[in-house]
């Protein structure tokens, strides 16, 4: 099954990106307009966020949402045949900002948002990065497309740590340099292990894995976002926000990227996954909860 999958993904690849925006769109219809996949998940997450717009203007933010959604996963298709050079060409960013820790022997941690399109970032990155890229990802049930999305995410040789069993995975690395890519808005496993925040006016929880690991292995922690020109062209921006880890705390590090993120997402809210469902877990007095404004 593995191979019948991939080997029509393979085919569908070929062709060219013009006319696999044509597919997308028609997707795009059948996925926000016929089926309304999530759509009421969407809705209501844009109703918390943006309080102030209209009914109207949050539709026309849902439209874009789906446009890039359905864009990112036929994109994530072209990887399959596509050449690093052909990515990194429709993929650009600042990436000297990391770079310039790779000669003093620094090891970097790059936090990303839930940000289209991450997959031709992973991609880019790897070529354009002097680092050994980590990767962390979530395994995904279904066993064939598991097995083809780390095909697609190891092709340029980036290694994947998987989410549930990092801390074993990286330790092949701990005397190592590299740079660590991680998703920081993922929902955590155990609410009591979380930081909760106020997030667009309602509290959140977030882990606080990545500042945990980036305090205790000295990783500079660059914040990172990607924003979207014109249609298959990214541009990352990558902003270095703590040099000096073990300077501050878990909390103050992880409130400093929901404040980041929360900036990002209303300049260019079109770009989050906004299907995924960061208010889905109410609070209890039992969670921890910091303060926006707090050290």
């Amino acid at each position: 099954m593995y191979y019948l999958v991939y080997g029509f993904l393979w085919l569908i690849s070929l062709l060219p990106l013009r006319v696999l925006y044509v597919i997308s769109d028609i997707l795009t219809f059948v996925v926000y307009r016929m089926i309304g996949y999530r759509k009421e998940v969407v809705m209501n997450n844009l109703a918390i966020a943006f309080p102030e717009k209209t009914i109207e203007e949050r539709k026309k933010i849902a439209r874009r949402f789906y446009r890039n959604f359905i864009d990112s996963f036929i994109e994530t298709i072209k990887i399959i045949s596509a050449s690093e050079r052909y990515i990194s060409k429709r993929f650009t960013g600042n990436w000297e900002v990391a770079n310039q820790f790779y000669e003093s022997g620094r090891r970097v941690q790059m936090h990303l948002g839930h940000n289209f399109n991450w997959e031709w970032g992973n991609l880019a990155g790897k070529a354009a990065l002097r680092f050994q890229f980590l990767g962390v990802y979530a395994p995904i049930s279904n066993k064939v497309f598991d097995r083809i999305f780390r095909k697609i995410r190891s092709r340029s040789g980036t290694v994947l740590l998987r989410a549930n069993n990092m801390q074993a995975d990286i330790l092949p690395y701990r005397h190592k340099q590299y740079l660590l890519g991680l998703v920081a808005d993922q929902n955590p496993g155990h609410m009591l292990r979380a930081l909760w925040f106020d997030f667009f006016g309602k509290r959140a929880p977030f882990t606080a894995g990545p500042a945990k690991n980036a305090i205790a292995n000295d990783c500079v922690v660059i914040f990172a976002f990607i924003h979207k020109p014109r249609r298959g062209r990214y541009v990352l921006e990558l902003k270095v926000e703590e040099e000096f880890p073990q300077q501050t705390t878990t909390e103050d590090l992880t409130r400093r990227f929901v404040d980041y993120l929360e900036n990002v997402i209303r300049t260019y809210p079109d770009m989050w996954l906004w299907s995924h469902r960061r208010w889905k877990n109410e609070w209890r007095d039992d969670y921890t909860f910091v303060e926006r404004g707090s050290k």
